[in-house]
Order: structure tokens, then C-alpha cells, then sequence
């Protein structure tokens, strides 16, 4: 009998779930184990692998993260058949020159030093995609970024979409969160970033008085600090302002569940779950018209072209008023485009990758 392809996940990101990456990293671990990997024997690499095995059992092996292992010296030295990279941004890898998969979310980090393709960061991913036997992106925005900045060499290559994480609404009945408004509100999920843009969505709060604004997400940083801050102060909206903080599955879903829009004025994205979570909801989204949101919302969302604060107002008030005239029928399409974005589908499209990336480096 023959031995089977050892296939190692470089997956350690899944310990932080409040962000872009960890979520990628669990939910597709998850959709992983909901199929059939017979063929396979994969190994996740975690620090909490006790975590890890307490919910997926003998689906997986595990090995332990050391945080040495992102130094060459302590590189990893078992000689996988396969290494899927899951995050572009990891440091960990592979001992020897063996079978090699990234996954790029984005090439964001190019605009943010400056375009200055000498940098360490960019140096060091150009070095990994060298290693690549085979590249996979989030959305074909990731894709032609890649390409525009750095030079990619002859592999295969393959767009994955992301699954929407929330497949069912878990709220208890008659649950409220601990911040909560008995207006009608927008609401924002997201890291409090000066990529996420979120001071714009105050400024356009100005100029629709009939509405509060929920934000969730990491607070505690420089920009909601000082510029975010700054702009609900000077504009008088603390009363209309609610910042929440990380939340919970069951508090996020209970404000996408209530909001009276999603607003998602992100300056940057590879791909952007949190508007495909409202739409699970049949709520009405709001958008930048940048990057990867066209591509991801394509014509169930609405679009700001700029950050006018009385323009976006306009755009979503001329929204909602479309919206309101065929609620039903609208609702429902948000929902159906939502849930064409599967975990599982996605998961079997990355197994066949790999059995691909295998089966060209017998």
C-alpha cells in the first residue's frame, strides 16, 4: 500500500479569529474537514492544538507552532510532499525546496511602503512566490495586483473565493446586545484602520439625522483614537455614534440582522467578507467602488465613487428608496448572492490544488 502525500498547512494565523486572516485560516480548516481527504494526510500547524483537535479529531494531524520556525535556521526540516502557505504575510517556511502553495489575499502592503519594491516585506515576498509550485488568490482584484507589482513565475494559478462564514442565524429570541440604539441604524464591521475609512461614514452621518451608527471591531488603535475620534467630536455626534468594540457572532449577527444598512467605505480590500455577511441578511450594502468590492458585491451592492460626505448621503438615501419600493424580492437576491460564496466549495477547490501541485511533482 502505498504511503500517502503528506500535506502540511502553515495555518498558525487561525489563533487570531477577530481578523481577516484568522477567519480564512479557520474556515477553511473547517470546510476541509467536511470533505473527503482519504487520499491525504494533513498536518495543521497551530499553537492551540489542543483547540484544534478538541473540534476536528483525527481529521487532521497537528503539529505545535514555535515561533523560532519563522528564522532560517529553525525552519521546519520534515519534507512534506506539500506546504500551503494560507497567509502571504507568514514568515514560517519550509527547510527544503519542496512542493510550495501560497494563497495572496492582497499586495496591499506595496501602497503602504510607498511603492518601494526594495523593501524588506516586498523582498520577502517576491522570495515566496520564487518557491511557488502553484499560486492561489482570494479574487481576481488580488490576482492582477500581484502581477502589476511583482513578477510571478510560470505556475499554475487559480482564483478561490472566500464562503460567507455565517451559513445560519444563531440569535436568541428577544436578545439585545449590551450597545444598542432604538433608532434606525448603519453598521460597520472592521479593524478600526485608516484603510477601512471609517471617518467618512461619520461625516456622511452628519447629513442623514434620522439615523444612528453602530461600529464594531478593534477600537483601540491610533486612527479610532485620534482621527476618528476627532471627527465624532467635532461634528457633535457622540450621541449618535456607537462603537462597540470587538463583538461577539451573536451580537455581529444581531446588528447585521437589525441594521437598516451595511456601510463599507474601505479604501483597500482583497476581498471583503463583511458586506457578503450582510447580504446573508438581505440587507441593503453600501460600498466603496474600489478594488475587490465591485468584483465581490458586483450589482447586489450600492457604490460610492468618492467620499463627498453629502454625496454618499445622497447615494444612500437613493438606495434605501429603491430598496424600500421591492424589499421582498431584493431581499432574497442579497441572500442567494451571499450564500453562492460557500466554505465548502471553496475547501474542495483548494484540496484540488493540491492533488494537482502532487500529482505535476511525482
Amino acid at each position: 500500500m502505498s504511503k500517502k502525500p503528506q500535506v502540511f498547512l502553515e495555518s498558525h494565523n487561525i489563533k487570531n479569529l477577530n481578523f481577516g486572516f484568522g477567519q480564512f485560516n479557520y474556515h477553511l480548516i473547517k470546510g476541509i474537514a467536511a470533505l473527503n481527504t482519504e487520499d491525504l494526510d494533513i498536518t495543521l500547524n497551530a499553537k492551540d492544538t489542543q483547540k484544534l483537535k478538541s473540534e476536528f479529531g483525527n481529521n487532521f494531524k497537528y503539529r505545535t507552532y514555535k515561533s523560532l520556525s519563522r528564522y532560517p535556521l529553525f525552519r521546519i526540516k520534515k519534507k512534506y510532499d506539500l506546504w500551503h502557505s494560507l497567509n502571504q504575510n507568514i514568515k514560517v517556511e519550509p527547510f527544503f525546496d519542496i512542493p510550495y502553495v501560497l494563497t495572496v489575499h492582497d499586495v496591499n502592503f506595496v501602497d503602504e511602503v510607498s511603492n518601494d519594491m526594495s523593501h524588506k516585506r516586498n523582498v520577502r515576498f517576491q522570495e515566496k512566490l520564487n518557491r511557488c509550485h502553484a499560486i492561489t488568490y482570494i479574487s481576481d482584484y488580488a490576482k492582477t495586483s500581484t502581477h502589476n507589482y511583482f513578477k510571478i513565475p510560470n505556475v499554475p494559478e487559480f482564483v478561490i473565493y472566500n464562503g460567507n462564514p455565517i451559513t445560519e442565524v444563531d440569535i436568541p429570541d428577544g436578545y439585545i446586545p449590551e450597545v444598542n440604539t432604538k433608532r434606525p441604524f448603519f453598521y460597520f464591521i472592521g479593524e478600526f484602520s485608516e484603510r477601512k475609512n471609517i471617518h467618512t461614514l461619520i461625516e456622511m452621518l452628519a447629513h442623514l439625522p434620522d439615523f444612528d451608527l453602530v461600529l464594531s471591531g478593534k477600537n483601540k488603535t491610533e486612527y479610532g483614537e485620534t482621527k476618528l475620534a476627532k471627527t465624532i467630536s467635532h461634528l457633535k455626534l457622540e450621541h449618535r455614534v456607537l462603537i462597540t468594540g470587538k463583538v461577539s457572532d451573536t451580537d455581529k449577527q444581531y446588528y447585521l440582522k437589525n441594521c437598516t444598512a451595511f456601510v463599507f467605505p474601505s479604501l483597500r480590500e482583497g476581498f471583503g467578507i463583511p458586506p457578503i455577511e450582510a447580504m446573508r441578511f438581505g440587507k441593503p450594502v453600501f460600498m466603496s467602488n474600489n478594488t475587490s468590492l465591485p468584483e465581490i458585491g458586483s450589482n447586489h451592492a450600492f457604490y460610492w465613487d468618492n467620499y463627498n460626505p453629502d454625496y454618499m448621503a445622497t447615494i444612500v438615501k437613493e438606495g434605501l428608496d429603491k430598496y424600500d419600493k421591492n424589499k421582498t424580492e431584493l431581499s432574497k437576491a442579497y441572500a442567494a448572492h451571499a450564500k453562492s460564496f460557500d466554505w465548502k466549495k471553496a475547501a474542495s477547490e483548494y484540496l484540488e490544488v493540491y492533488r494537482t501541485v502532487l500529482k505535476n511533482n511525482q
